[in-house]
């Protein structure tokens, strides 16, 4: 409910820019780990390279290394069999050589064993670097989120308290014309059938005192007479009863449905030229959605001829997969859109009827270029 007390909407834009500067400035922080973290990520990367570069030049050189030692030992043991077949330098050059290999093979197993142990420390914080960016980045990304429905939804809150209000107003105006409506049924009948019927009992009492004082011929006539009466009366029932919920949808659909209303309007109104074409395959779809695009066309249909005084009016219903475009033009006086009258509820009736079914609305309309109101909507459980 609406009270007369206003909201102070400046107040409330204070704070959201309060809140969205301090979120922005946190969001900023953020950016900067997350970007201090993947260069260093980058750095780590190449060290990481370089490290596993050298540990693989180690690995050759030992394979070489071991191999050279293989041999200095091979000749070592051949010296040391045939010991005196030999000068003690050759003795002491076989000994020196084969040392001299193991201790540079040993040396280099070393450093490759470090190499391997920095290796795997740097992989370890590499991993650890990742995961702190992933991080940062998902918090910017939920920060961004935050931004964005403070920038959008939020800061659009007097917008949301106008719809709000309007759409109050629309539900009073419903409430009024659903009386409106009820009194002008009232009337209708009072004055139509009713009125009718009362007729039909007087005449009935006539031809039975017509048949008594003047014969059958003067019962007759009047009976006839009564006959053209009691037919009057039923045509305005059903024109009353049509125009609560056309029967014809139940049991034929939309198509049939709209060609017979659309040739009454033009019935009764005889100035004005109505086209009707259906494209695609035509289909019975639920009750809701066949009532709800009889009464968008209806609404459209009534406010051009009420309001455009159009010579002609074309509906078009396109039926597509899963979807039917409902396409109504008139070449009447239009309208500017950005003019929104007091009482010009007609629009948002449509709008309300349209987002119930999940669809959308298009209106294209200028002064003195006529309307285009396009409807698509959308539909699944078709009737067998």
């Amino acid at each position: 409910m609406f009270s007369n007390e206003k909201f102070d909407i400046a107040s409330l834009d204070v704070i959201f820019n309060r809140m969205l500067e301090t979120i922005t400035n946190s969001k900023d922080d953020i950016f900067i780990i997350s970007e201090q973290s993947r260069r260093s990520f980058e750095e780590m990367q190449k060290e990481l390279e370089i490290v596993r570069q050298e540990i693989s030049l180690l690995i050759d050189e030992a394979d070489h290394l071991e191999a050279r030692a293989q041999l200095s030992k091979q000749r070592l043991v051949q010296v040391s069999k045939a010991f005196n077949n030999y000068t003690e330098e050759q003795v002491r050059d076989a000994y020196e050589t084969a040392n001299n290999f193991q201790l540079k093979l040993s040396i280099v197993r070393e450093r490759e064993k470090q190499l391997r142990e920095k290796r795997d420390d740097l992989e370890r914080r590499l991993k650890a670097l990742y995961d702190t960016i992933e991080r940062a980045n998902h918090l910017v990304n939920q920060v961004n989120v935050v931004i964005n429905y403070l920038t959008s939804d939020l800061k659009n809150v007097s917008l949301a308290l106008e719809q709000a209000k309007i759409k109050q107003d629309f539900g009073i105006k419903i409430i009024a014309a659903q009386e409106e409506e009820r009194k002008r049924l009232s009337r209708e009948i009072h004055d139509g059938p009713a009125q009718m019927m009362a007729n039909v009992l007087m005449r009935s009492d006539l031809i039975e005192r017509t048949y008594r004082e003047k014969g059958i011929q003067e019962a007759m006539n009047e009976l006839y007479d009564l006959k053209v009466t009691v037919r009057n009366a039923l045509s305005e029932v059903r024109r009353i009863i049509y125009d609560l919920r056309p029967m014809a949808l139940d049991d034929l659909g939309i198509v049939p449905t709209l060609k017979k209303y659309l040739s009454t309007i033009m019935e009764y109104n005889p100035g004005v030229q109505i086209h009707f074409l259906s494209q695609g395959q035509e289909k019975r779809i639920s009750s809701e959605h066949e009532v709800a695009m009889f009464r968008l066309v209806q609404e459209c249909v009534t406010n051009a001829i009420k309001h455009g005084k159009p010579k002609e009016i074309s509906v078009k219903l396109e039926w597509i997969r899963e979807c039917v475009n409902i396409v109504v033009k008139d070449d009447g006086k239009g309208f500017d859109k950005s003019v929104v009258k007091e009482q010009s509820f007609g629009i948002i009736g449509m709008t309300e009827r349209v987002d119930l079914l999940n669809g959308r609305m298009e209106i294209h309309s200028a002064i003195d270029k006529g309307t285009i109101v396009i409807f698509k909507i959308p539909y699944s459980d078709v009737k067998e």
